[in-house]
């Protein structure tokens, strides 16, 4: 179906039902990314920053586990992922994101110059894993948090 038969079905569809569109259910993921930079220890004194979103490029890979990148070092840093790349997405400068994808899991990397960066494991040694359901967006947050200090 081309974009312009598409358009008028959009425009019938909007038209019948007294400017009420129906829109078919978005599937994927969405989210913020935050840069978190400095003292994050709590103090009485000392209050942290609020994270502050960031434009950055998200990666998404077929769920990845830790047999299955290439550490840099024993950090959070990746020198390379060997799973199937799927997808990629630019955060807006305020950090949100969304990206459609197919019922399935996923592992979520941003990047630092040239090394990818992921912070968080599950109890199956994911890397950063995300699962979509049909039908549903499924809501996450992205804490780069490599400047911090806890």
């Amino acid at each position: 179906m081309n974009y312009i038969h598409q358009f008028f079905l959009c425009l019938a569809s909007w038209l019948a039902g007294n400017g009420e569109q129906t829109l078919q259910p978005i599937q994927g993921i969405e989210g913020h990314v935050f840069l978190i930079a400095g003292n994050q220890m709590p103090s009485p004194d000392h209050k942290p920053p609020a994270p502050q979103g960031v434009r950055t490029t998200i990666y998404i890979y077929a769920l990845t586990s830790v047999n299955q990148i290439i550490h840099s070092g024993s950090s959070p840093f990746y020198s390379a992922v060997h799973s199937k790349f799927i997808d990629s997405v630019q955060s807006r400068s305020d950090g949100y994101f969304r990206v459609e994808l197919p019922a399935g899991r996923y592992s979520l990397f941003t990047k630092k110059k040239e090394l990818f960066y992921a912070n968080t494991l599950d109890g199956q040694n994911h890397i950063a894993p995300a699962t979509v359901r049909a039908g549903q967006l499924t809501q996450v947050v992205i804490k780069m948090d490599y400047d911090a200090i806890y």
